[in-house]
């Protein structure tokens, strides 16, 4: 099925939501035993482990310069008026194909929407719940086939906040991450499969790995047929 373009069709909220049911029924019959896959909604991940003594990615509070805040007085008017009232971003409660096994996620297929990257916060917000997935050893496929902007691609982005070394992989793309064992410079290895897509062009096959020796074949390809013909072009 050659790929939309997303970016000038309407109607990619109700093809991603048949889409995450294709890979489904796509993975399910496929999983090893042992391991349970369903959709749910993607989990809210931190950056870095609570026990580690510094943060894999440094976090800032306050820009040099900015100013300090005034120093209360001890009174205090709950009446009064905020100082500023603004509307703030937040994290869709999107939803996921998620892997589990004797209780613990292994693996995920995220499916990218417009709004994950419409807007700054919004970039940085999901680069940290993909990184994350990677951060705590769940193995992860994402899928963007939205084009814009142009200038934005949350595979970089992820190369960016883990220290990756890799060729520029604008969107659309696809991506499996395989997390590993210890790394012998600390960490964890990655292993990544990175897939260009293009507009008018097929899908590729992928596989999603669920431990370091175990993966599934994903036809994203006859799954996002499906997906188009029932929820877009039927």
């Amino acid at each position: 099925m050659p790929l939309h373009d997303w970016a000038v069709l309407p109607g990619w909220d109700g093809v991603q939501k048949v889409w995450i049911v294709e890979l489904l029924y796509a993975i399910k019959p496929l999983l090893p035993a042992g391991y349970r896959a369903y959709v749910g909604t993607t989990p809210t991940f931190a950056i870095g482990s609570p026990s580690d003594e510094r943060s894999d990615v440094g976090v800032r509070d306050w820009p040099p310069g900015e100013p300090t805040l005034p120093i209360a007085t001890g009174t205090h008017d709950p009446d009064a008026e905020p100082d500023e009232e603004v509307a703030v971003a937040a994290l869709a409660r999107d939803t996921a194909l998620l892997v589990e096994r004797e209780g613990r996620l292994v693996a995920a297929v995220e499916l990218v929407s417009p709004r994950n990257k419409d807007r700054v916060s919004a970039c940085a917000a999901y680069t940290g719940a993909y990184a994350g997935y990677l951060l705590r050893g769940v193995h992860l496929l994402l899928v963007d086939v939205h084009r814009r902007p142009l200038t934005f691609s949350f595979a970089d982005r992820i190369a960016a906040e883990l220290g990756l070394t890799q060729p520029p992989v604008p969107a659309p793309f696809a991506v499996a991450y395989r997390v590993g064992g210890p790394a012998p410079t600390g960490g964890l290895t990655l292993g990544v499969w990175r897939r260009p897509l293009a507009v008018g062009g097929p899908l590729p096959a992928l596989r999603l790995p669920l431990s370091v020796h175990e993966s599934v074949p994903v036809d994203l390809d006859g799954t996002y047929r499906r997906a188009t013909e029932a929820a877009y072009l039927g």
